[in-house]
């Protein structure tokens, strides 16, 4: 059995190395992607007016009127103090090749006060510029940046996601390789089965290079080994929630499915129209969530066109931000006739809709706040760590074998040439 784990977690382990080392590296950047993001583009998010801020239904004008192949698709309903409006587009279709323009952005900077479009960038463009390294090292932490094919564009999420079910289930083989093996003969006065695994949790000193990478790759995963299953779990559950996660949550527990869960989206370029307007959207959502007895402000809102889905989220400014990661108060309706299909609060539902809540902010870390964070960016640095020192060690024996192999032809030749 022993020899068979081996092998799987050689095999698990070179193909899915790559992935861990990006995902990881990456990973441990993003942790910090607002503030980096602002702090790298301060022309982008930092007002220069001073005054009384428009209405943002104008400032979506504004933008709108500017380019009439857009159509706004989020937005905050004010600007945070001192920021830029930030309006993000979807492109519409192009009548002469019935695909979505090609616009060169996906969002728009707004001065609050001047309605100035002080800057547009697409989310996700592969450059190092600083005005696009943050989206380009998150996506592709969890796309790799695989292009669309075929009118579909999650290539790369699926590749991601099957990585990291690999992951998870090496992470249980690497665990059990550590185990201390089974005595043949029982010693009267040996070691206890704790005493023998003891080792395997230490780091040897003064042992070499290959000793000192070993026992990283061994320690290092022993005592991260329940934040790797989690960080695994849940890179799998994101990444693949609409094809697997949420489908066998639904088997295994009760679910309270939303639109997004009910609804199968459209192709990429057909996207769908809203019938339906800002303002009678915002009425509506108003009145809902009174009834509710949500005291809470209405932060945002968007439109998904693939889904034809309205949303409303409902938070005291910056609650979005310090919610630990769970999704705020939330209303959803629908693009075509405005009926609500939908509706959502944190920690509310069956034990499957907050376990389902819990992925991001698990896997973000935020779920503790600025600790969680600061884990997640060292365990990210850990997971690049455990891929590196193990693509060394495979190399190592790799190295070892060919070159025994090789010895051993060269006496069995010089054997058969004697006289």
């Amino acid at each position: 059995m022993r020899a068979l784990l081996v092998l799987l977690h050689r095999w698990f382990g070179l193909f899915i190395a790559a992935f861990l080392i990006i995902a990881g590296l990456t990973g441990a950047v993003i942790s910090w992607d607002h503030e980096l993001d602002e702090w790298l583009n301060p022309h982008l998010f930092t007002s220069q007016s001073q005054g009384e801020p428009l209405p943002m239904l104008e400032l979506v004008r504004h933008v709108e009127n500017a380019d009439p192949r857009v159509r706004a698709s989020f937005f905050a309903l004010e600007a945070e103090p001192g920021h830029n409006a930030e309006i993000w587009v979807d492109a519409k279709v192009n009548p002469d090749t019935g695909r979505r323009y090609e616009l060169g952005y996906d969002h728009a900077f707004v001065d609050p006060v001047t309605g100035e479009i002080v800057g547009k960038r697409e989310w996700g463009e592969i450059s190092l510029h600083p005005e696009h390294l943050m989206s380009f090292l998150y996506k592709l932490h969890f796309t790799l940046h695989l292009p669309e094919w075929n009118g579909i564009n999650r290539w790369g999420i699926w590749l991601m996601g099957a990585a990291a079910m690999v992951w998870l289930f090496d992470t249980f083989i690497a665990m059990a390789l550590t185990l201390p093996r089974k005595r043949r003969t029982q010693k009267p006065a040996g070691k206890s089965w704790l005493q023998r695994w003891k080792p395997a949790w230490m780091i040897r000193r003064g042992a070499g290079a290959y000793k000192l990478n070993f026992d990283l790759h061994r320690a290092v995963g022993l005592w991260t080994f329940a934040l790797l299953l989690m960080l695994a779990f849940t890179s799998f559950s994101l990444n693949l929630y609409r094809e697997i996660f949420y489908p066998v949550m639904s088997i295994v527990s009760e679910t309270t499915p939303g639109p997004f869960e009910t609804r199968t989206p459209t192709a990429l370029h057909d996207p769908v129209e809203p019938q339906v307007s800002w303002p009678a959207l915002f009425q509506k959502a108003r009145t809902h969530a009174d009834n509710r007895g949500w005291d809470e402000p209405m932060g945002d809102t968007f439109y998904s066109d693939n889904f034809a889905v309205f949303g409303v989220r409902f938070y005291y400014p910056g609650e979005d931000h310090d919610s630990g990661g769970m999704k705020v108060k939330s209303l959803y309706y629908d693009g075509r006739s405005a009926a609500l299909i939908g509706e959502e609060e944190p920690w509310e539902g069956t034990v499957a809709d907050v376990f389902s809540q819990l992925q991001f902010p698990l896997h973000s870390g935020r779920i503790v706040g600025l600790p969680g964070r600061i884990i997640v960016s060292i365990m990210g640095i850990a997971v690049a760590m455990l891929s590196i020192t193990g693509l060394v060690i495979w190399w190592k024996k790799r190295k070892a074998r060919v070159t025994s192999k090789r010895r051993k032809q060269e006496a069995a030749m010089a054997a058969t040439t004697t006289p």
